[in-house]
């Protein structure tokens, strides 16, 4: 699996470098690839927000084909788009999403920080609040959007949403849950570890034609930012 670190990047170049991607995967014309970049501060709302995540009437999110609800990005978070062929790994869509939790609360377990699930949510959480979210789609059993993790940004972005569509919710960071300054720099390599192999455990590998269909390939969710519908995951 190919590892691109982007550095920094526009949302709107990032997704249509995703999409780009997605199609040569699908086309077995390129590797999978794990995208790791940082955004400029933007408020993203995917399939699963309906408005009510925003009680500050003057944010105005970038509305994407994700799952999930209103989250923010910027500089000092950590995010990762996997470009990973779920067709010939078993089509399992919340294997994917626990793989996913996995990889994170390992990354966390390298700067001595714990992290856990919570029943009934995607993502990951420790003492302090909310450390990561989770939001993704599937194009033709193609993945595409994926995780954000908080590293060492400013949380008072939140203050201005209800994060992930929960009312209250904490959040925190890295940093703050380790007692000392961890740069996005340092939090990478962690991150990128577990999708360097994927364990044939974790996402097996199978022919894509060993695989029976799933009703997912023909989602047609409405989409503003795609010709193509994907299929969103409400996380």
């Amino acid at each position: 699996m190919k590892i691109v670190d982007l550095a920094a990047m526009e949302y709107a170049g990032a997704f249509a470098l995703q999409e780009r991607l997605a199609a040569d995967v699908a086309a077995g014309r390129a590797e999978e690839t794990l995208l790791l970049l940082e955004h400029p501060p933007v408020y993203t709302l995917g399939r699963g927000g309906d408005g009510r995540s925003l009680p500050d009437p003057s944010v105005r999110p970038v509305e994407i084909n994700r799952g999930g609800d209103v989250t923010w990005h910027g500089p000092g978070q950590l995010v990762g788009y996997p470009i990973l062929d779920l067709g010939r790994r078993g089509r399992d869509l919340h294997r994917y999403l626990r793989f996913l939790e996995q990889a994170l609360m390992d990354a966390a377990a390298a700067f001595e920080v714990a992290a856990w699930r919570v029943p009934g949510r995607t993502g990951i959480w420790t003492e302090g609040g909310k450390l990561a979210s989770i939001g993704v789609g599937v194009r033709r059993w193609v993945t595409m959007h994926g995780f954000a993790l908080n590293i060492c940004n400013d949380l008072d972005p939140y203050s201005r949403i209800h994060p992930c569509g929960i009312v209250g919710c904490p959040v925190t960071t890295l940093s703050r849950e380790a007692g000392r300054a961890i740069t996005v720099a340092e939090a990478k390599a962690a991150v990128a570890a577990p999708f360097a192999g994927l364990p044939a455990d974790a996402l097996p590998e199978q022919p894509r034609d060993a695989v029976q269909p799933s009703s997912c390939d023909d989602v047609h969710a409405p989409s503003t930012t795609s010709r193509r519908p994907l299929c969103p995951l409400t996380v």
